[in-house]
């Protein structure tokens, strides 16, 4: 499919660029989002919630009452679970929320979700661009111009440039990587996509694989 590349002012360059059907225009698999987005969000838990059980809340172990003639049931301990203050009864331990997919899958649901936005018309590519040094306010520019600075914006950069990274680390709806640091969430996660022109080879390179 071709593309027409935009600079850093959102005006056409004159130039279009192919973007690879086997990467950005497949049938979308949703059931490898589904798992590829499920992982990325389970490794984002902790899994360190506790609950005491019965054997480790501090207290008594002496007998409330006798065992028999009270007309209730028998009481062991205070630590019981039916007693306010009592342990857990099969409360949450500390776990690894993670789980393991195969990488051809997680192409495959990258593959997926650029195909899903390149159908809804909801990707850029923009000519290779840098600053001088960090500047939040001409990203703010950038952003005006190309019309995504009301939306949550995914910019994809061929190799690290950290004056770009830092200039956009202000803003809570901008995000900048490099197409190393893709992930199936992220790219649904955005509005829009903004891929740089140089980083074009580098995911289809890795998504091909």
């Amino acid at each position: 499919m071709e593309v027409k590349v935009l600079d850093i002012n959102g005006k056409e360059t004159g130039r279009t660029i192919t973007l690879s059907d086997s990467v950005f225009a497949i049938e979308p698999n949703n059931h490898a989002v589904y798992l590829d987005v499920k992982q990325y969000l389970a490794n984002q838990r902790q899994g360190t919630h506790k609950a005491k059980e019965r054997n480790e809340v501090a207290g008594s172990t002496r007998k409330l009452k006798k065992q028999k003639g009270t007309g209730t049931a028998r009481a062991g301990s205070k630590k019981s679970p039916v007693f306010v203050g009592g342990g857990t009864i099969f409360g949450p331990r500390p776990r690894s929320y993670s789980f393991k997919l195969n990488k051809s899958l997680k192409r495959l649901a990258r593959k997926s979700a650029f195909s899903i936005k390149a159908k809804e018309s909801n990707l850029i590519v923009v000519e290779d661009f840098s600053f001088e040094a960090p500047s939040t306010k001409k990203f703010l520019t950038v952003l005006s111009a190309l019309g995504v600075q009301n939306k949550k914006s995914l910019f994809i950069l061929g190799d690290t440039n950290n004056n770009v990274y830092l200039s956009s680390r202000n803003l809570q709806a901008s995000k900048v990587v490099t197409n190393s640091e893709l992930n199936t969430y992220s790219i649904l996660n955005a509005n829009k996509l903004v891929l740089l022109e140089g980083a074009v080879e580098g995911i289809v390179e890795n998504l091909s694989k």
